[in-house]
């Protein structure tokens, strides 16, 4: 059992193994092939494809004129057959009767005919050559032995053989035996093919000369193309290469209009979209880092100084960490608000009346301060939109008013529609925003004129705008008549089925 154990195990292994360095020849294959260029395989293939392409074209060639030089013998030979058996049956101009003597039979059809240079008439009369038609490899034809045999084969049946000789080439012998009262005979009938071939030898050389140097200019050709088209491909990649995580701003040239400026034109899009969201990233990082430092900064330094013996400054520090963890809490909520604001599921949208709408929202805002609240006009009909985040944008709006504006000032609610095009605002009479801070104050922590005690982050109109970004809509600010600003909010409703008044 221990031999029989031993020798069967490097046996298994052995099998085991072998398809393991297929495998692994397969793969350094393919990573042999991998490392070459594109250009190269393309201009290869190329190469491939056109060699193979003038091949096969030179072998048809060859073969359809090869059959047509084996059709034109036959037809030659068939024609000398015919002709030879038509005079069998005329009568012999020496002796004004039909032919009865082969020779003579013989001796009348090789003076009258006129043999081709590629043909040669031989007449047999019992064994002997009376004579034959002149050609230049005749008497090399009749001392051959493979002639004379296939001669002496034919004599009696008829019919083609052909012969190999390394002096006069192929040659096609036919036999048409002739017997009559005076005797036994044959026709041979010789067609040499040397230079039928000699000719078609030589169109394929010219061919084949003519094949390679048009092969060498077309790969040639396909090398220079494939090196132009892909050119765009190499610059693509270069500078995909310089790109970096902490470097977005490159942009790759755009040239043409085909395929890869497609392309190109796509990864362009892609890098803006990344180079634009990075930038976001960064700042909204930067921003919220910088507003979290103060409160943190607070509540340490408190923490530091706090005098636990001391219960009235417990009491007082405590109540003044506790505000700072509200504020922070706020904070943190804002933005998470704004990071949500860009999945898709940030929104709920169904279908919200206008009027319902707006009122609830002025009934809403009338317990944010002391003002003169009032609505300046209700849409009718209904929208598709998500009525909790555009309520609580309107608020948002509220809510900046009254910090902007001074006990029993006038703010105003009201919303319109004009066709697919809903519009809602809020205007209040403080000192209004100016001009060159509109902008500013709807990015994160942009903020314009602060009063005093307002302890915003300047993250209300950022949020505002995210959900309104969100609705596909706009934030527009403007100035307020007299006086205060007036800041409104534009969507393009979808299709809703409610009636519309």
């Amino acid at each position: 059992m221990t031999t029989t154990s031993g020798t069967t195990t490097p046996t298994t292994t052995a099998r085991t193994m072998t398809p393991r360095r297929s495998r692994t020849t397969t793969d350094r294959a393919g990573r042999r092939l991998a490392q070459v260029s594109v250009r190269t395989r393309i201009t290869v293939v190329i190469a491939v494809l056109t060699a193979a392409a003038m091949t096969g074209a030179g072998g048809l060639v060859y073969a359809l004129e090869s059959a047509r030089i084996e059709r034109q013998v036959n037809a030659q030979i068939a024609q000398e057959i015919a002709e030879f058996r038509e005079l069998q049956g005329q009568i012999d101009p020496y002796t004004g009767r039909r032919f009865d003597d082969v020779g003579s039979l013989l001796n009348v059809f090789l003076t009258r005919n006129v043999p081709d240079d590629d043909e040669m008439l031989v007449g047999y009369v019992r064994g002997e050559i009376p004579e034959r038609t002149r050609n230049r490899y005749g008497q090399e034809v009749l001392d051959e032995p493979a002639f004379d045999a296939a001669v002496r084969d034919l004599a009696r049946s008829g019919g083609t053989r052909i012969i190999e000789s390394a002096s006069f080439g192929e040659t096609w012998v036919t036999v048409v035996p002739v017997l009559n009262t005076q005797g036994r005979g044959a026709l041979v009938i010789v067609n040499f093919l040397a230079d039928e071939h000699d000719e078609l030898d030589g169109t394929l050389r010219t061919y084949a000369l003519v094949a390679l140097l048009s092969l060498g200019l077309i790969t040639t050709i396909a090398a220079f193309q494939s090196g132009r088209l892909l050119a765009p491909l190499r610059t693509l990649e270069s500078t995909a290469r310089e790109i970096t995580a902490t470097d977005l701003s490159r942009r790759i040239p755009e040239q043409g209009n085909d395929d890869i400026t497609a392309l190109t034109r796509t990864l362009n899009g892609m890098l803006e979209r990344l180079d634009s969201g990075f930038a976001a990233q960064r700042r909204f990082l930067d921003d919220a880092g910088h507003e979290l430092k103060t409160p943190l900064t607070v509540l340490r330094g408190h923490l530091e100084l706090l005098d636990a013996g001391d219960a009235a400054e417990l009491a007082e520090t405590r109540e003044l960490l506790l505000d700072e963890v509200d504020r922070m809490s706020r904070l943190v909520q804002d933005l998470i608000l704004l990071a949500k604001s860009r999945r898709p599921d940030f929104l709920v949208e169904g279908e919200v009346d206008l009027d319902v709408l707006t009122q609830s929202v002025l009934a809403k805002a009338r317990a944010l301060g002391d003002r003169d609240w009032r609505l300046d006009s209700s849409a009718t009909g209904a929208a598709v939109l998500d009525e909790q985040r555009i309520t609580q944008a309107l608020l948002q709006l509220a809510d900046n008013a009254v910090k902007h504006t001074d006990p029993g000032a006038e703010i105003a609610i009201g919303s319109d529609r004009d066709g697919d095009v809903v519009r809602l605002w809020v205007r209040d009479t403080g000192e209004g925003i100016a001009p060159e801070d509109r902008e500013a104050v709807l990015e994160r922590f942009g903020r314009s004129h602060v009063r005093a005690g307002d302890d915003g982050f300047g993250l209300g109109l950022s949020i505002v705008r995210a959900i309104v970004d969100a609705h596909g809509g706009e934030v527009r600010i403007t100035d307020s008549h007299p006086r205060g600003a007036h800041v409104e909010i534009t969507l393009t409703s979808k299709e809703s089925p409610w009636p519309r008044s």
